[in-house]
């Protein structure tokens, strides 16, 4: 209920991120392919949202420079080269394989790795210490006190 809840009242405050009517192409082809494009590149600001679902200003220059370059004929592929050429790797929100994003590619396996081996080397540690240690005459003394103790 609350999930349905939460979507109804961000529904609207979506829907104004992407539909203003001034920033919309008149081809509904066209501005489908804006929005598409939209999709893939990251707004600088936020971060985590594309420029179609960001509020931002930047995001929403860079949404108008999309669809510029949308209305001017350009391919999808040749707008998001000309963003790409502009902010970098960073705009991207699939950003490509290449030396420099490597190690950003590269972390999350290197992070499972780590996590494994020292996983195994806990489990190792474990296992070579026979267990816990017996207990020494003073110690079965004591606990034999403390369990008559009522």
């Amino acid at each position: 209920m609350r999930a349905l809840l939460f979507a109804l009242l961000l529904a609207p405050s979506l829907a104004l991120a992407v539909g203003r009517p001034s920033e919309m192409l008149p081809d509904p082809a066209a501005e489908a392919r804006a929005q598409a494009i939209g999709r893939e590149l990251r707004c600088m600001v936020c971060q985590n949202q594309s420029i179609e679902d960001s509020e931002a200003d930047l995001a929403r220059d860079l949404r108008r420079l999309v669809r510029e370059r949308v209305a001017e004929g350009d391919s999808n592929t040749a707008v998001r080269d000309y963003v790409h050429a502009r902010y970098g790797d960073f705009v991207l929100l699939r950003p490509p394989f290449n030396w420099v994003t490597a190690p950003l590619w590269a972390l999350p396996a290197v992070l499972l790795g780590l996590g494994a081996l020292v996983l195994l080397r806990m489990r190792r540690r474990l296992a070579t210490r026979g267990g816990p240690t017996p207990l020494t005459d003073e110690e079965r003394a004591r606990l034999a006190a403390l369990e008559k103790e009522p």
